[in-house]
């Protein structure tokens, strides 16, 4: 007899699909998608007191309803209460609404009010047939976040049934919670029907205490499991790396053709401390742009080797790798360290040799892109992990960097640098877990950057600045946001801009350099650039971080409008590395939109990266700055960091208090906000 397959799961529809994607998985989840604006259904209004751009709800009955011809056809529709008459105005229709619609059918329309030719129309109202029974609703309708396969209509139910299943008792002792808060049942159920005469401007602005119970709520959830990852750290075990005297940190820093800032000194010496425990070190490197954290990082992998550990060093693009090994290896390698090179580009016999002396130990510092956690890469004794620019890196890579170093029981030491500095209420929410060192005093003999606006129409006047510089000897950097043609956005892109400056150059030779290119060819432009055979860079933002070119001295960015705050303070960063005063030239195209002036008003108005951070933060919110479609961090719904510090504060005491006082109920907290989200906090 043949074996009976088993009964397969019924399909799931593509609105269930669609509430998945949106990561609502859970009855709390439904009940914790709250509305982005409400719709009031609990009012008629007689038609004739409709005024344009009104949004209004008006009951009749249908008078006329005809198909009109024509190469688009429309559904027209005359409804009239008695005094007065609207039209409304469908461009797209179903038989459906045409059987609903019928002349003598009672209607209730909601929509926006124009003027049209023949009296007031309302375009696609919604709309239903009522009778005389029909009662209006009891309160303003939800409008939630959706996708075109999830309709509102399926995702009001959905959140409805949810909310009456979910667990919404209360988590919280009552003197966790601040006072004139409401429950978290009876604020959630407020802010999903809020009754007709609820104040839409605290709605709005979200300063209703209903909003602010579910803001303390959320600020606490992720303050807890901040504390739980930090807690989480101090039980796991790493190398303690002690510091010797006269050993290879001192040679170092004798060999060094400079010496170190007082900041420089500083969070070297906070690292060393931390990296001679046996817990491992978790700290944030932040500096602004052309601050020195290399050479810092440099300083700790040395402690590293010399303790008889290996140091691997991650960034997220070849060519910021590749300026990090160079300068290393300048630095190092007469030391006698051995330094592998590992990036996506490295194949055959060159990988196969590195790889080998990575499992050996002989080299002692590895460097490269994420090809250096590739599962073919076995450390013999990995002490140390850098990752540099980490918010540009993938939480699921770095979740695997940890993964993998973490093997045997031994956690490596972590040392993240960023060049993006991190505004004080991010800092005390999303990074709470980490101890930061922060560089806040630029290497002497640095001239500040002269920054000029220009519009796209004196090109002219730009291309002339050119001449000069490069006739002088020094060096330009052109940077376009795109390498294609893009009728959407009709920017310039860099092989017509590389094509114009060659006929306007002659006698100078003008490189080109952009992502698409083979990272050989990459190399040797920037080689050619970096000794001064080039005059002229024409690149995209490929030279963004890491690139260290001291002659350059003008940097001129394109549709400097389209770069994000923190993009065009790298970019001008690539310049007044010497000695000359250097300028940047944003060059834009008009009309500017309102974050686009800020951006702009920002970058004239100060060079300082915590205050153009501060600026960003404010323009674009937190899920923005920190990159959160490739991290997959977190990031707080509700609760906003440029408005919301105030709260920030009264959850970290709340979370300590509760994490100490009920540590269970604490638990239960976290996962009822954050599910299986709070893996990524650990990365």
């Amino acid at each position: 007899m043949p074996a009976q397959r088993a009964p397969q799961a019924a399909a799931k529809s593509a609105p269930q699909r669609a509430l998945e994607k949106l990561g609502l998985l859970r009855d709390v989840d439904l009940a914790l998608h709250l509305p982005i604006r409400y719709e009031d259904e609990t009012r008629l209004v007689p038609i004739a007191t409709l005024r344009d751009a009104m949004t209004a709800q008006v009951e009749g009955t249908v008078v006329e309803s005809r198909v009109r011809p024509g190469t688009r056809r429309q559904l027209v529709v005359r409804i009239t209460d008695g005094n007065d008459d609207l039209v409304l105005r469908f461009l797209n229709f179903y038989p459906s609404h045409q059987k609903t619609l019928a002349v003598g059918t009672r209607v209730r329309v909601r929509g926006d009010v124009r003027g049209g030719l023949f009296g007031r129309e309302m375009v696609h109202p919604t709309f239903k047939a009522v009778d005389a029974t029909t009662p209006l609703a009891a309160a303003l309708t939800p409008v939630y976040p959706t996708s075109a396969q999830l309709p509102q209509a399926y995702l009001r139910k959905a959140v409805a049934a949810a909310i009456t299943r979910a667990d919404l008792g209360e988590i919280l002792p009552p003197e966790i919670v601040p006072a004139g808060l409401p429950s978290l049942r009876d604020a959630l159920l407020f802010l999903h029907h809020p009754p007709p005469d609820a104040s839409l401007a605290t709605l709005e602005d979200r300063s209703h205490p209903a909003w602010e119970r579910l803001k303390f709520e959320e600020l606490l959830a992720q303050q807890l499991s901040q504390l739980d990852a930090k807690r989480e750290r101090a039980r796991q075990r790493a190398p303690a790396l002690p510091l010797a005297r006269g050993g290879l940190q001192e040679q170092l820093l004798a060999a060094l053709p400079f010496r170190l800032t007082e900041a420089q000194r500083r969070v070297a010496d906070e690292i060393a401390a931390d990296l001679q425990r046996e817990q491992p070190m978790h700290r944030l490197l932040q500096g602004d742009v052309g601050s020195g954290k290399t050479v810092v990082a440099a300083l700790a992998a040395a402690q590293a080797i010399a303790a008889g550990w290996q140091c691997a060093l991650m960034a997220p693009t070849e060519i910021l790798a590749e300026q990090h090994l160079r300068k290393l290896v300048d630095w190092l390698a007469p030391l006698g360290v051995g330094v592998a090179w590992l990036t996506g580009s490295r194949k055959g016999k060159q990988r196969r040799q590195m790889l080998e002396q990575v499992a050996s130990g002989e080299a002692a510092l590895v460097v490269g892109t994420h090809a250096v956690i590739q599962e073919q890469v076995g450390f013999q004794r990995l002490g140390l992990a850098v990752i540099d620019e980490q918010h540009r890196f993938g939480v699921q890579q770095r979740l695997a960097l940890r993964a993998k170093l973490g093997a045997g029981g031994i956690e490596p030491h972590t040392l993240m640098m960023s060049a993006t500095p991190i505004p004080r209420t991010l800092a005390m929410t999303l990074f709470a877990d980490l101890d930061v060192s922060t560089i806040d005093e630029l290497p002497p003999g640095r001239s500040p950057i002269v920054t000029k606006l220009f519009a796209d129409n004196r090109r002219d006047a730009v291309v002339a600045r050119i001449r000069d510089e490069v006739a002088q000897g020094r060096q330009v950097y052109w940077v376009c946001p795109l390498i294609e043609e893009s009728e959407s956005l009709d920017l310039e892109n860099a092989i017509a801009t590389h094509a114009r400056l060659v006929d306007a150059l002659p006698g100078h030779r003008v490189g080109l350099l952009h992502g698409r290119m083979p990272a050989v060819e990459k190399a040797a432009v920037m080689a050619q650039f970096t000794s001064g055979a080039l005059a002229v860079l024409v690149a995209t933002t490929v030279i963004e971080v890491g690139v260290d070119v001291p002659n350059a001295s003008l940097m001129v960015i394109e549709h400097a409008e389209r770069f994000g705050l923190a993009q065009l303070h790298q970019l001008r960063g690539r310049v007044g590395r010497g000695t000359v005063q250097s300028v940047c030239v944003l060059l834009y195209a008009a009309p500017l939109s309102d974050a686009g002036k800020a951006r702009l008003k920002a970058m004239l108005e100060t060079n300082d990266g915590f205050e153009i951070a501060r600026r960003d933060l404010e323009i674009r919110g937190p899920g923005e700055f920190l990159g959160a479609r490739q991290s997959g961090a977190p990031l707080l719904r509700f609760a906003d960091l440029t408005l919301d510090e105030d709260w920030v504060r009264q959850a970290r005491r709340a979370a300590l208090a509760l994490q100490e006082r009920d540590p269970r109920a604490a638990a239960r907290q976290v996962a009822r906000w954050l599910g299986n989200r709070s893996d990524y906090l650990k990365a």
